[in-house]
């Protein structure tokens, strides 16, 4: 019996998605609740399962075509069994390319692979059935598929040369250079429109400070092991910054709002996005009222969020609403920048490197872990003071952790 595969209901707000990658071809057996495709949203990519057993028919839709929620984009058989000649696939179907066909064929039914992984194979040409994953119960990482590829680029060693021919005719300079056009993916074209509407529509400004990490690196290294004995969890820098954003956003209102129209929401929560790099951009996935909850529930929250980037499994509810975001560039070796903010919030925190300076204490000069902070913010709703207090009330905790425990 042939059955319908839909588009399922992808979250609040989200009409469509593009079909980023078919993981069943036609022929192809399918298991109940199996991945047959992955659709990619404006902020995430979401895996559609199949409802029943049975044989991929055919694809009614091509990589790479928006489709609409509700819309059938292919039909499996069900109750079939595999080795059956498939239905001929629409000419969309036939459009994709040769190269990336060959490639789905290493996906084999038995392996299941996060949307990441599933990519790098893909990207690589990698069989993943040769590759051993590191992953939890063996599961393939795309760190694995990396490794794999590079060490197949290496190869063995080089024989030693043959007899150079007669040299060929010297080619005219920068006649084998080439380009390559790629179309930009859904999440990166909804990143950019975002960004340059930020741009567009706030009067954005940004302050610094810096700020000396020496008592949250003592306190770090004094408790950490205590801290992941307890928690199961490591204790890093983003809980801290994370907490003492929540004082700076209790104290200043104005740096938890937004406009809307010609009106002020304010908040009388904090739910802190927090910026994580995924396969396929920037992602900012929520801590839901963070300023009531502790230091190992906040690290928790972070280590699975940048789990689930790198596999590709957030969903669109985790990273609907946030009132304030944080932006780490230093894990990537930023010294300074001026961040975006995230519509439709009016403030965005940038953590940077940090980095050993000479800097000035009691009329001597001593050497201290530095950071440089940066709060960027719409200046049609934050005043100027608003913004240094705020960086100030976060510099002053990160200064001195205790602030945090008595609420200062």
């Amino acid at each position: 019996m042939a059955t319908e595969i839909k588009v399922p209901v992808l979250g609040e707000s989200v009409t469509e998605g593009t079909i980023a990658e078919w993981f069943k071809q036609p022929g192809e057996a399918v298991a109940a609740d199996e991945p047959i495709c992955s659709l990619e949203t404006d902020k995430v990519a979401v895996d559609v399962p199949s409802p029943v057993a049975g044989v991929m028919s055919q694809h009614l839709v091509a990589v790479g075509d928006t489709v609409e929620v509700g819309a059938v984009i292919a039909i499996i058989e069900a109750g079939a069994t595999a080795g059956a000649t498939p239905a001929a696939a629409p000419a969309a179907a036939k459009a994709e390319a040769p190269a990336a066909a060959a490639s789905e064929e290493l996906l084999t039914p038995a392996q299941t692979m996060s949307p990441a992984v599933r990519r790098a194979v893909l990207e690589h040409g990698v069989d993943p059935s040769t590759i051993k994953g590191t992953g939890k119960d063996g599961r393939l990482t795309k760190e694995d598929v990396l490794a794999a590829a590079e060490a197949r680029a290496k190869g063995p060693a080089t024989p030693a040369p043959a007899p150079a021919a007669a040299p060929a005719a010297p080619v005219a300079s920068g006649s084998a250079r080439g380009a390559e056009r790629v179309k930009m993916t859904r999440m990166r074209q909804t990143i950019a429109k975002r960004l340059k509407a930020a741009q567009d529509n706030a009067a954005m400004l940004t302050t610094f400070n810096d700020v000396d990490m020496s008592a949250v690196i003592e306190a770090r290294d004094k408790y950490k092991d205590l801290f992941a004995k307890k928690h199961d969890i490591r204790l890093g820098f983003m809980g801290f910054f994370a907490k003492a954003a929540c004082l700076a956003l209790k104290d200043v209102p104005a740096v938890n709002a937004y406009i809307d129209g010609d009106e002020i929401i304010y908040h009388d929560y904090v739910d802190i996005s927090v910026a994580v790099s995924a396969p396929n951009g920037l992602v900012v996935p929520v801590i839901r009222d963070t300023d009531k909850k502790g230091f190992a529930r906040i690290e928790q929250d972070i280590a699975d969020f940048g789990k689930r980037a790198k596999e590709g499994t957030l969903k669109m509810e985790d990273m609907t609403g946030g009132t304030f975001t944080i932006s780490n560039g230093g894990v990537f070796g930023s010294l300074m920048s001026t961040p975006i903010i995230n519509p439709p919030q009016s403030a965005v925190l940038g953590l940077h490197r940090i980095e050993d300076r000479p800097v000035v204490r009691n009329g001597q000069i001593v050497i201290r872990p530095m950071m440089y902070l940066a709060l960027s913010y719409d200046h049609r709703l934050i005043d100027g003071r608003e913004a240094v207090t705020a960086l100030k009330i976060i510099k002053e905790a990160i200064e001195d952790p205790t602030r945090m425990l008595i609420d200062l």
